[in-house]
């Protein structure tokens, strides 16, 4: 079957198709969470819709196991499954930007760096992550947020349409005016319902934005969150900032009798005004909790400010993550977090609290599948190392962290942050009472559930 996937493939797309006997296929199949060393039959690179919609024909025709892969992350290496057709995005990439609308059409595997970019060339951008190689079509089909998120909301609180290769091979747009049901599913209902092949969002005005980083020593992190969990969710909108457990990397902007050490901190972003003065009052408070050990603000190009971790965490790290949602910071959860600061297993293991308040919460809880419009803040225990002989320690530790910390959550998570192993259940929370409703778009669009490999939602029974 493999070799023969392979040639029918190769006569069918425009673009490159690898198989397991090809030069390229081993470094095709690596994905940025080195942890997942999977095998698939064939690797589809497609250059087009086209290409894609050739491919889920020929895997549904064929038999064959498929899975998708965009243009960027795939934490939990979901698009990586052995014997399977992988239909891989990353040469569908590009951004077409139209500044009087204030729009951008985006391939369907580019990365958050080839937006941010070509936005920024006309002073705009949209809400989406924190680096530049995190892929558009994951981030964005599972909600999305980032340094924006405040200010302007989620990413698919942004997006305007999708095209969309569904499983019979068809091709469809999906927007308020056309297929609403599935725009509504697309719009935090993961890659259950299809393949995105091209996104169109809408662009906000944001140049040049105030970046700040602020460090507490450890024995201060019950005030700092403590502080923070008032502060933030009172602060002005054009303020974001989120708050993280971390061991200080060796290198700027850090002073070196920090490096290495553990710390508390808060990364923020204001897109409000970012001369020097106004950055000085903006981060005044941050001395309220605590003298900090270290703080650093500066006006940057939010692009850079997008970039500033891409080198810090590359490709090929061993990674193991889990999330939930929050809508306070409980006492308890303070004591969790500090217990698990003083434990970080690797320098790079971490823990982040992204704000999803502000703007995000103008959208009604029934407008998208993004099922926790209630939420304050996002979380994630991502533990991380170069190292594959680290890789039991660090999920050990983030499985732990997240035991510990899951009673004050509020029950589900980010999609995006679900680990591969969590299914059933914990995917069900996740959309809350939206759930069912998500099944009955699967059925329409998908019933024989070819989009599985994803924190699938199965298709509503007849």
């Amino acid at each position: 079957m493999g070799g023969t996937a392979v040639e029918t493939l190769r006569e069918l797309l425009r673009g490159e198709v690898i198989g397991p006997e090809d030069a390229g296929y081993d470094e095709a199949r690596q994905i940025y969470n080195a942890m997942i060393d999977r095998r698939p039959a064939v690797i589809a690179r497609c250059a087009d819709t086209t290409d894609v919609r050739a491919a889920v024909r020929y895997a549904r025709e064929s038999g064959m196991d498929l899975a998708v892969r965009g243009g960027g992350h795939s934490g939990g290496g979901l698009c990586l499954i052995d014997g399977s057709l992988m239909i891989d995005l990353s040469a569908i990439r590009w951004v077409r930007v139209d500044p009087g609308a204030r729009t951008a059409l985006v391939g369907g595997g580019s990365q958050l760096g080839d937006l941010d970019h070509e936005a920024h060339g006309f002073g705009l951008a949209t809400p989406a992550g924190i680096m530049s190689t995190t892929g558009v079509g994951g981030l964005t089909l599972g909600g999305g947020h980032g340094h924006l998120t405040r200010a302007y909301g989620l990413t698919i609180d942004n997006l305007l349409a999708a095209d969309v290769v569904l499983a019979d091979g068809s091709v469809v747009t999906a927007s308020a005016d056309e297929h609403p049901d599935l725009y509504w599913a697309l719009r935090g209902g993961g890659g259950n319902f299809g393949v995105a092949t091209s996104f169109r969002y809408a662009l906000h005005p944001v140049d040049t934005v105030g970046l700040a980083v602020t460090l507490w020593e450890p024995e201060h992190i019950g005030a700092v969150l403590r502080w923070y969990r008032e502060f933030l969710p009172a602060a002005p909108q054009e303020l974001n900032g989120f708050f993280a457990v971390l061991t200080v990397a060796p290198g700027p902007p850090f002073p070196e009798e920090i490096h290495g050490r553990k710390m508390c901190g808060v990364v923020w972003c204001t897109t409000g005004a970012t001369d020097e003065e106004s950055l000085a009052k903006t981060f005044a408070a941050v001395a309220d909790p605590a003298p900090p050990a270290f703080h650093f603000a500066a006006p940057m190009p939010y692009p850079a400010v997008q970039a500033m971790f891409d080198e810090l965490i590359p490709k090929g790290l061993q990674w193991y993550w889990r999330g939930d949602f929050f809508d306070r910071v409980t006492d308890e959860a303070i004591d969790v977090h500090g217990t698990f600061l003083e434990n970080l297993p690797t320098p790079l293991s971490t823990m982040h609290l992204y704000p999803v308040d502000a703007a995000a919460h103008r959208v009604g809880p029934m407008d998208t599948a993004w099922a926790y419009r209630d939420a304050i803040w996002s979380g994630v225990i991502g533990g991380i190392s170069p190292e594959p002989s680290d890789a039991e320690a660090i999920r050990t530790w983030a499985v732990d962290y997240w035991e510990a910390l899951h009673p004050q959550s509020m029950g589900g998570a980010y999609v995006n942050f679900l680990g591969a192993d969590e299914e059933g259940e914990r995917v069900r929370a996740t959309y809350r009472g939206h759930y069912d409703r998500l099944a009955e778009v699967k059925r329409t669009y998908d019933p024989d559930n070819v989009f599985h490999h994803n924190q699938n939602i199965a298709p509503a029974k007849s």
